[in-house]
């Protein structure tokens, strides 16, 4: 990944309340922080990652590349939720010629869609021999609705840019995971990452996909909670979710309303825990690296902990990144740096890749 020639890309993760760029460089082996910014966009301009007023969300993106003056145009961008389905098969060893050739007659069977409808890509990740010397390929399977794809391809294409390279939420995690974090022999991380209105959980055992899931649930559930209960605006109830003061509404009530999101939330997360168990030899989760918006809500990484007796690690996706401290506050880069956790994995792809 470090090593490659190829010219970079820039990261462009469009989420529900906001869009985020990441420009990265290499030099002698390192990576450096070249731009970072984020915009946020009204509510309900994108709603459950369909786009509600692309014009607005177009003029977003513009004014975003214009404030960072980045003379890049090409970029990678990804998507998430219901369109899209990642799924690890087993199938019968073969080479990768002759999977291309098949692998739309074997989907048939995973993908709840009409096959005509989607996009696919596959990639194989290990071929085993099983007890009774047959052996097995374990495969994964991606497929995103079409429609999602030229949605979000014209999005970027309005804005004056140029879309390289689509990739999914999960997997940019995974890219920012391996670039920042060592992990030991056998261990398995989730990856937690809380948008706004989607939460992506993709596991690894030995920095390796096993298990992804993306929920309907995100930080949203909390601003709509607190507004629903206290009476108050969307603004108010956002701000409150923040820790901000708001006139007439007691500190504890809003505490009470987020402990009740928190539940819901590591209720859900505990469900994707318990089935990847059920797929998995019954394995345990060692850690979670929780990123995103949501991720640093009050107290939400100490409920997590408690609820599901894992430790939970707020995301640095610049751990490994060298970053200039006179260009970029340290203070806003670990206040925004969970939401940069896609972005900065979108970053790292180049062109070309698979």
């Amino acid at each position: 990944m470090l090593f490659q020639k190829e010219k970079p890309l820039l990261g462009l993760d469009i989420g529900s309340s906001s869009i985020k760029l990441i420009q990265l460089s290499e030099a002698r082996g390192r990576l450096k922080l070249e731009r970072f910014g984020i915009m946020h966009l009204p509510p309900e301009l994108i709603v459950d990652g369909t786009v509600m007023d692309s014009g607005s969300v177009v003029e977003t993106i513009k004014e975003l590349f214009e404030e960072q003056k980045t003379k890049i145009k090409e970029v990678a961008l990804s998507v998430s939720g219901h369109s899209v389905i990642v799924k690890k098969i087993m199938l019968p060893p073969m080479s990768e010629e002759e999977l291309e050739e098949s692998i739309k007659w074997e989907a048939e069977q995973y993908i709840p869609f009409d096959i005509n409808d989607v996009n696919m890509d596959f990639h194989i990740l290990e071929t085993t021999e099983g007890p009774d010397g047959k052996g097995q390929m374990s495969v994964l399977l991606v497929a995103v609705k079409k429609d999602k794809l030229a949605e979000y391809t014209s999005l970027v294409n309005e804005a004056g840019l140029v879309p390289v390279v689509l990739d999914v939420d999960a997997f940019a995690l995974e890219n920012m995971f391996c670039l920042n974090y060592d992990f030991q022999p056998e261990e398995v991380v989730a990856l937690v990452n809380i948008g706004a209105s989607v939460m992506n959980i993709n596991i690894l055992k030995n920095g390796q996909f096993t298990f992804t899931r993306d929920i309907s649930v995100g930080g949203n559930r909390y601003t709509e909670a607190i507004q629903k209960e206290l009476n108050l605006s969307y603004e108010q109830a956002d701000e409150a979710k923040r820790g901000g003061a708001i006139p007439g509404v007691e500190k504890d009530a809003v505490e009470t309303i987020l402990h009740v999101v928190h539940s819901e939330a590591a209720s859900e997360i505990s469900r994707s825990f318990e089935y990847f168990k059920t797929t998995s030899a019954n394995e345990n989760i060692d850690k979670i690296i929780l990123s995103g918006g949501a991720a640093k809500i009050r107290g939400f990484g100490g409920f997590l902990t408690e609820k599901l007796s894992v430790p939970v690690e707020i995301a640095n996706p610049f751990r490994n990144i060298e970053v200039d401290h006179k260009r970029f506050d340290p203070g806003f880069l670990e206040e925004a740096g969970p939401l940069a956790a896609i972005g900065v994995g979108l970053a790292l792809r180049r062109k070309g890749d698979r």
